[in-house]
């Protein structure tokens, strides 16, 4: 495994920032300590640089700090890269304020106070000795402000304010190589979530050499414990064990947001780092794409923290930037509807501290009062604190996270500042304790583009269970689509910040609809893959294909097609086309299947635990005569549930309703005895009095109350209803009543009839 990156490698930040005799440029990015400043990669391809920003939730954050080495003493006219961030809506405030400290003393000139766009912002002239000098990025508020670079010259004209990524004047400030440094690989992954980091270890146990471009320090993310969304969507057995390395890679959080521990970041690199085919470039943006005759030739990326280019080279590229990037800069097929898109969330979490906490005042947030949001329960604002719908989704990300930013702070500024001090709500939490523990500066984006494939997959295709030869990956998540929240749009109108999920019900949760392959590929460049969101489907179907576990599917998809498509020479539609017999015959197996290179053979490498496609226990295990939940006959209301283990096949169902049925019907085919068994799961709010009929040919030959409160006694939840003799050719019915005695759930899974 090869990490590049610089808490990794020996990488000089002296790369970043140049002096020549007469100007001096340095990019914040490459400042030797970022003390509490966040580097910030998401909008590169908008403003044409990572920057630092001071995320510090209302609490001015450490400095950041360098040191330079002046060639020339002198007067040297002073410049910041920066904005005012909130002047875009006439706010009010400047939150973004902050100081540069030259050797310890801070310019007069208070940066962050002008503009709407980014802009050199002047700070006058400094004199300057020769030889060493500090420099700090002195923030004054917590709110934000950002600071791209700092420009130093002798001379009173501004630097060019061109937001393309490295313009040349940077690149020859800097003393930045024209030439990149160029790398060679099978498959380059661009996007370090779950499609990208998963489909790059699929492709690396394939045998393939594989590189995963990553623009943050993190892999996961919409999953990481940057944006904190839990991996939602199922990994089911159904048609193949693709989701192995999805559970393998899966972190263990249970809500969203969760806490940074839960989204296991280490654990992600680690699971990466162990594949001996697979370099992670951490902290690089792919920006620029190198095309000839509808073929990706090659990728530029820039590292983020020196300024450092690598080409790199492939036989075959993969998008899974969620964004699109690559596909679009390649020129490939695409669709963008016009509005009403899923937008942005930016989480925040809380904590009642059990003393007094202040909060700053927020005139440049959005003016909320305690009715204009959903009060932020179990310490935590969720996933519905989302805007954008109508924005573009990549020329406003910006702009659509700071209007975010903006109403976390107005929502937080009246919960602390214009609620009743002392007055707790009703989860018994004192607004005067509050205090703010994380908000998300970066954006959990869920729709932005749609690269086409060969299939463009509908929700027709979803709904009516459309067959196609190449299915693959199921998805198991409704088809949710979000929209604004009605209750808390009137304020703003031309942008709501709260949103609502509109599930459809066209999709078998637990077994899932198979998406086709070759909704992973592009139908005109002709060696571009691409997993994640922004793979070929219609608005609606995007809806149910865009989780993170199903997205993770997609990705191992493409890392088996990219070996097939590498042995025979063909493109991914060629996979398709010719050699799709054997891309399937490698998605029969396991995840822990892996060689050293295509020529080699491919086995189980025991030091990868089993990591079983679904957690209940197979049909397939069980003995005699078998019938799950899903065939038997229901009537009235029943839950379905997977919280109680071991349960069979894919979950249980339970009820209290009064008019609840469920039939489970059997023929008999060989005469004998026949021990009856039910499964189920003890609980203290199942019932002790659950009614349980057995009939033979329509006569009742067995009426029982099972207490669901005590552990069956047999092996996997079984608890025997008796021995019962039946002939051949008997109709028999075991029959579970939701009207139990107490009052509580009736529990089925599966019944079982076992011939003794």
């Amino acid at each position: 495994m090869d990490i590049r990156y610089p808490l990794f490698a020996a990488v000089s930040l002296a790369a970043s920032w140049a002096s020549a005799a007469d100007s001096i440029l340095i990019e914040a990015e490459s400042f030797a300590d970022h003390g509490g400043w966040k580097l910030d990669t998401q909008f590169i391809e908008i403003m044409g640089s990572p920057y630092l920003m001071a995320h510090g939730m209302g609490k001015p954050v450490a400095d950041a700090t360098t040191t330079i080495e002046v060639a020339e003493a002198g007067t040297y006219h002073l410049w910041a890269r920066t904005k005012d961030w909130v002047a875009h809506w006439q706010a009010e405030g400047a939150p973004g304020k902050f100081q540069l400290l030259i050797d310890g003393k801070a310019v007069e000139t208070t940066f962050g106070t002008t503009g709407a766009e980014w802009h050199w912002q002047s700070g006058g002239t400094v004199e300057l000795a020769a030889g060493e000098t500090t420099l700090a990025l002195h923030d004054l508020t917590g709110f934000n402000g950002r600071c791209d670079a700092i420009y130093l010259s002798q001379s009173a004209e501004a630097p060019d304010n061109s937001s393309d990524i490295l313009p040349a004047w940077r690149r020859d400030a800097l003393g930045v190589s024209v030439e990149p440094i160029e790398e060679q690989f099978d498959i380059v992954f661009v996007g370090g979530g779950y499609a990208g980091s998963c489909g790059a270890i699929s492709a690396a146990r394939m045998g393939l050499k594989v590189a995963l471009i990553q623009n943050r320090d993190v892999l996961g993310g919409n999953g990481s414990s940057e944006v904190r969304v839990w991996a939602m969507g199922n990994t089911p057995r159904g048609l193949y064990p693709i989701g192995d390395i999805i559970n393998e890679f899966s972190d263990s959080a249970k809500a969203s947001p969760g806490t940074y521990e839960e989204f296991e970041d280490a654990k992600k690199l680690d699971i990466v780092a162990k594949e001996k085919n697979l370099s992670l470039f951490l902290g690089h943006h792919a920006y620029d794409v190198l095309t000839e005759n509808n073929q990706i030739t090659a990728i530029h990326a820039l590292e983020t923290r020196t300024g450092e280019i690598r080409e790199f080279r492939a036989d075959y590229f993969c998008d899974c930037t969620g964004h699109g990037y690559i596909g679009l800069k390649a020129g490939a097929d695409y669709e963008m509807i016009d509005g009403g898109r899923m937008g942005m969330s930016n989480m925040w979490a809380w904590r009642d501290t059990g003393s007094q906490q202040s909060f700053p005042e927020t005139p440049w947030a959005l003016d909320l009062g305690e009715a204009d949001f959903p009060y932020p329960r179990k310490y935590h604002a969720q996933w519905f604190w989302e805007s954008g719908y109508d924005k573009h989704p990549l020329d406003d990300l910006e702009l659509i996270r700071d209007w975010n930013l903006r109403a976390n702070y107005g929502a937080w500024n009246a919960i602390k500042n214009k609620a009743a001090h002392g007055r707790s709500d009703e989860t018994g939490h004192d607004h005067a304790h509050a205090e703010l523990t994380w908000m998300a500066y970066v954006g959990g984006t869920r729709e932005t583009l749609q690269l086409l494939g060969d299939v463009i997959l509908t929700e027709e295709d979803v709904v009516e269970k459309r067959d196609f030869p190449d299915k693959c990956v199921l998805t198991t998540w409704s088809i949710d689509l979000h929209y604004p929240n009605k209750r808390y749009a009137e304020k703003f109108k031309d942008n709501p910040f709260i949103s609502v999920a509109v599930h459809g019900k066209g999709v078998d949760r637990k077994r899932g609809y198979p998406v086709p392959y070759r909704c992973f590929y592009s139908r005109n460049i002709e060696n571009l893959f691409m997993a994640g969101r922004n793979v070929s489907v219609t608005h609606e179907a995007l809806g149910t294909v865009r989780v993170m576990k199903t997205c993770g599917m997609m990705g191992v998809v493409v890392g088996k097609a990219a070996a097939v498509g590498k042995k025979y020479d063909t493109s991914p539609r060629g996979v398709y086309e010719k050699y799709l017999p054997e891309l399937i015959e490698l998605l029969k197996l396991t995840g822990n299947h892996r060689r050293a290179d295509l020529d080699s053979p491919l086995a189980v490498d025991p030091s990868i635990p089993v990591y079983d496609s679904a957690p209940g226990v197979s049909l397939s295990e069980l003995k005699g005569l078998i019938l799950d939940d899903e065939a038997a006959t229901r009537q009235g209301v029943w839950r379905s549930g997977a919280g109680l283990k071991p349960f069979m096949d894919l979950g249980y169902l339970y009820s209290n309703d009064s008019n609840a049925t469920i039939d489970y019907p059997f023929t008999i085919a060989e005469a004998g005895t026949y021990d009856v068994r039910l499964n189920y799961q003890p609980h203290e709010n199942r019932s002790k009095t659950t009614p349980v009929i057995i009939t033979q040919n329509g006569k009742t030959i067995s009426e029982t109350e099972v207490n669901q409160q005590e552990m069956p006694l047999l092996k996997n939840g079984f608890h025997s209803l008796g021995r019962k003799t039946f002939a051949a050719g008997d109709k028999v019915t075991v029959t579970i009543l939701g009207k139990t005695g107490d009052g509580k759930n009736a529990h089925v899974d599966v019944v079982q009839l076992l011939k003794k």
